[in-house]
């Protein structure tokens, strides 16, 4: 399985790589409950703008080691997003459109640009509030995520992030 997530997401290929020093275990932790456990109202679409860090992940039952997750960064302006993994040749861009009607919240992810190129990938998410978020990715593209889980055997990846503040001046 070679597929590579876009926004909200990172190189699935290198997580795929890193992840193999993590065995699948039987019940994989969840995404911590201040990421996005119950959405508030306040959070918007436009909070979703900003540079993103993953805090936690789970991909098909494996839940990423710190040392991967401190390697991505996820930017989003708009409906564009770009994804940064340290040591990767060149990031992932491309579109992130958000179906906002449903519950939980949907995006549909297009990459432009880099290793998906061409690859979409559904997702589902939800914001607690604005400076934190959690999504789950079906990186097969095949359908949206029914519930905020990654288990083994799946295409799933399940990722918690926090907001970065700007550096001060």
């Amino acid at each position: 399985m070679k597929h590579h997530p876009s926004i909200l997401i990172l190189s699935v290929h290198y997580l795929l790589s890193a992840s193999s020093l993590c065995p699948a275990e039987e019940n994989p932790p969840k995404i911590p409950a201040e990421v996005g456990a119950k959405p508030a109202p306040a959070a918007t679409t436009e909070d979703r703008d900003g540079v993103w860090q993953p805090i936690a992940a789970v991909m098909s039952g494996v839940r990423l080691p710190e040392t991967v997750l401190k390697t991505i960064t996820l930017t989003i302006t708009g409906d564009r997003y770009e994804v940064v993994v340290e040591g990767e040749k060149e990031p992932d861009k491309g579109t992130c459109v958000v179906d906002a009607t449903t519950t939980p919240k949907r995006m549909t992810i297009k990459s432009e640009e880099g290793p998906n190129k061409g690859k979409t990938i559904l997702a589902i998410f939800e914001q607690k509030n604005a400076g934190a978020m959690r999504v789950c990715y079906d990186l097969s593209g095949k359908e949206f995520p029914k519930e905020f889980k990654a288990p083994k055997g799946t295409e799933r990846y399940l990722v918690g992030y926090r907001k970065q503040t700007p550096a001060a001046p």
